[in-house]
């Protein structure tokens, strides 16, 4: 359906390439992701080669401080066994009463959650562990579709320039992201059908071509989804949401 309307969009400042089968109407797109905000939970492959590498580290390091207080302790406390030593004036507390101490401060702590109860698409507080990328409201023909921010290429503008354009107008000023480079990261293609290409001109079809951002701070001021990579496959048309699998994290 996406195809069939993309197209219908008017536009003034529509950018256009022109190759031998005809115009083709530019378009720059800004992939914004936000990252995890907590570390996601490890697979059991993970844990069993971090059980693995700890138990290396702890056979090539030295003593702790720790470790040493208790090895004294136990000398101390032998001598006091063998009445070599005033009790009284050996009175202090030991490397084990502090273990001890801070075992039973650990089991009185209580973990927060993982797992955030936010199921509002909108808000960035839910899927903590994973990476969401942002998709606006967008009018479309008569249709209404959430995609990245995008828009048409403008005479004079490079498509960097357009990405930065298109991200403020679309998300608004309050949003802060940094755009990767000058170069797209991603590219998609489509034709638009016959019945539109003899309404709209000469324009065979869009050319998209993709930015990738990182979320830093701001709210977006329009109406906007925030999608971990499962929930961008099926909002997407399938080819959009390949083209942007090339490049970003696949968390699956």
């Amino acid at each position: 359906m996406l195809r069939l309307t993309l197209n219908c969009i008017n536009s003034t400042n529509r950018g256009c390439c022109t190759a031998a089968t005809g115009k083709w109407d530019l378009i720059t797109a800004v992939c914004l992701e936000r990252r995890p905000i907590i570390g996601p939970e490890m697979s059991d492959m993970e844990k069993q080669f971090s059980k693995q590498l700890s138990e290396i580290e702890l056979e090539r390091s030295h003593k702790s401080k720790h470790e040493v207080e208790h090895e004294k302790d136990l000398k101390q406390l032998e001598l006091i066994k063998r009445g070599d030593v005033d009790v009284e004036v050996n009175l202090k507390q030991t490397a084990q009463d502090f273990a001890d101490t801070s075992l039973e401060e650990l089991n009185k702590f209580k973990f927060a959650s993982k797992q955030s109860d936010d199921t509002n698409v909108k808000s960035l507080n839910r899927k903590l562990d994973r990476h969401l990328v942002l998709l606006t409201q967008q009018k479309v023909g008569n249709d209404t579709f959430f995609l990245p921010p995008q828009g048409f290429r403008q005479d004079g503008e490079t498509l960097r320039q357009t990405a930065e354009r298109v991200l403020k107008e679309s998300v608004g000023k309050d949003v802060q992201a940094q755009i990767y480079g000058n170069a797209p990261t991603g590219f998609y293609k489509y034709k638009y059908p016959k019945s539109v290409r003899e309404v709209d001109g000469n324009s065979v079809g869009a050319k998209v071509f993709i930015y990738f951002a990182r979320y830093a701070n701001g709210s977006p001021s329009v109406s906007h989804k925030w999608l971990d990579r499962e929930e961008l496959r099926k909002e997407l048309p399938e080819k959009y949401s390949q083209s942007l699998d090339e490049f970003l994290i696949d968390e699956q």
